[in-house]
């Protein structure tokens, strides 16, 4: 079972990732063939942990809260995993479009969308740090050890 440290420090890990990746990913560096190959290993092990964080959530948190007293409360648990469905789909439209084939063939178009990508991902944890952390430590399922 996951801990709320637990979860902060996927979420910190992510966020050192994309900032990682950020530096490497510009048409200078990608044309050296061993940062395009760490750049495309990164990527992938970014999506994957992705996927990890979100299947986590979803059976260590939004089952609690789906059955919930509180409307709200329920509500949260909605919206957060209604809000999975399209980052999903996006990292795997990404990954089918730019990483599945191995080219290492990174164009301006590529970037655009590998930082539109790591924005979503951003989003992502922030709106879980700003409105479901905080709603989980003050339901009781998980203690602040921060506070």
């Amino acid at each position: 079972m996951y801990t709320l440290d637990g979860y902060r420090s996927t979420h910190s890990e992510l966020r050192q990732t994309i900032d990682d990746l950020r530096s490497i990913l510009t048409m200078e560096q990608l044309r050296i063939r061993p940062n395009a190959k760490t750049a495309y290993e990164l990527l992938c092990d970014l999506g994957e942990r992705v996927r990890r964080h979100l299947a986590a959530e979803d059976r260590g948190i939004y089952p609690s809260l789906l059955i919930h007293d509180d409307p709200k409360v329920k509500s949260i648990a909605w919206g957060f995993i209604s809000g999975e469905r399209p980052l999903r789909q996006t990292f795997d439209d990404y990954y089918t479009r730019w990483l599945k084939t191995c080219d290492f063939n990174f164009s301006s178009e590529f970037l655009a969308e590998t930082h539109e990508v790591f924005d979503l991902v951003a989003q992502r944890i922030d709106s879980e740090e700003r409105v479901l952390f905080p709603k989980l430590v003050e339901i009781g399922m998980f203690n602040d050890v921060r506070a």
